[in-house]
């Protein structure tokens, strides 16, 4: 758990770029942001369960798979209610966001751990 919340940290907050999480969230024109973001999420955790349990590889895919489904839902929330950073549910909806992602994680854990 604690190496896929390193994980998340990286890859959602230290290496998403503007573009990114401003792009991601729009009417049109979000496929390449949301894919790049999804796609540093990959590579994260691709390298970080290398190291640590390289027979999980494929839980990177997992986790690639359930972001991009997590973070395109968000999106299309955002981009049809106009929730932008001064709307009362902006922070509700990074919120179930990041749950979400978390839950993931926790998940994945729990398969890695029992297998």
């Amino acid at each position: 758990m604690l190496l896929l919340t390193v994980k998340h940290i990286i890859a959602d907050f230290v290496l998403q770029t503007s573009w990114m999480a401003i792009g991601k969230d729009q009417k049109t024109g979000w496929a390449m942001p949301l894919l790049a973001h999804c796609l540093v999420h990959l590579a994260v955790a691709m390298a970080l369960i290398l190291i640590v349990a390289p027979r999980f590889w494929f839980v990177a895919l997992i986790d690639f798979a359930i972001h991009i489904t997590v973070d395109r839902a968000k999106g299309i929330c955002a981009s049809r209610f106009g929730v932008q950073q001064e709307h009362p549910w902006f922070w509700t909806l990074i919120g179930v966001d990041q749950a979400l992602h978390h839950l993931t994680g926790f998940g994945l854990s729990i398969f890695m751990a029992a297998n």
